[in-house]
């Protein structure tokens, strides 16, 4: 279940910079621990999830790093980008390497989410199933995938986790789906807003302490509350 969450996360929270406006997502998500609502904000090449069952996480797509912002410590801890991708590649996703890549899939399956039409697309693999309802008529959609994909770089692209990119897409997610045998985690975008956002708020205050290393190994490892974008 712990690469469950952690594949749902990377791909709900996500994931290159031709829009200019900022993007403020707020999904729903159910499932492994994590139901409630997750607020995704992204800037440029940073994002920005809050949720109420893990730490403020700030994703900079520049340096590669994440940042946990532990709001009740006034603390925060980092994670390089090696540290990532280390533990990217832990988790193996793709059980077969030899095999070809697979590919989203149309079901010919139609619903209608927040007032869209959408069209069900799937994506599985020998370790999980991803099931996509895409709105290919949502307002800007294209726009919005480039910036959802901006922040996310290096080990926690999708594509390099055995997901396909948000830019795979032919219009926006609104409802995903991932099953990792009984368990699945499902994640329904509420609303969406491109207003401006303060940089401040992909910073880290300035009243906060740097956890030392141990602490910060802990945190990584599952003893404290951590998680990780995307589609």
């Amino acid at each position: 279940m712990r690469n469950l969450a952690a594949l749902s996360a990377s791909i709900v929270f996500g994931l290159v910079l031709t829009a200019h406006a900022d993007l403020t997502i707020v999904q729903k998500v159910e499932g492994v621990g994590q139901d409630g609502d997750v607020t995704v904000k992204i800037k440029g090449d940073k994002e920005r999830i809050d949720s109420t069952s893990q730490p403020t996480r700030i994703f900079d797509g520049k340096s590669g790093e994440i940042t946990n912002l532990m709001d009740d410590r006034k603390a925060f801890a980092k994670i390089s980008a090696a540290q990532i991708k280390k533990a990217a590649d832990s988790m193996d996703l793709n059980a077969d390497k030899k095999s070809a890549p697979p590919r989203l899939s149309a079901t010919g399956k139609k619903d209608i989410i927040n007032g869209y039409d959408t069209e069900e697309y799937i994506y599985e693999t020998p370790r999980f199933k991803a099931s996509f309802w895409v709105a290919t008529k949502y307002p800007g959609a294209a726009d919005i995938l480039k910036q959802m994909q901006a922040p996310i770089a290096g080990a926690l692209k999708p594509s390099n986790m055995g997901m396909p990119d948000y830019t795979d897409f032919k219009g926006l997610p609104l409802k995903t789906v991932i099953s990792v045998g009984p368990n699945r985690v499902v994640t329904t975008i509420v609303s969406i807003k491109q207003d401006p956002l303060s940089p401040s708020e992909f910073e880290i205050p300035t009243d906060f302490q740097e956890l030392k290393q141990q602490t910060q190994t802990e945190s990584q490892s599952g003893a404290s509350p951590s998680s990780s974008a995307t589609p």
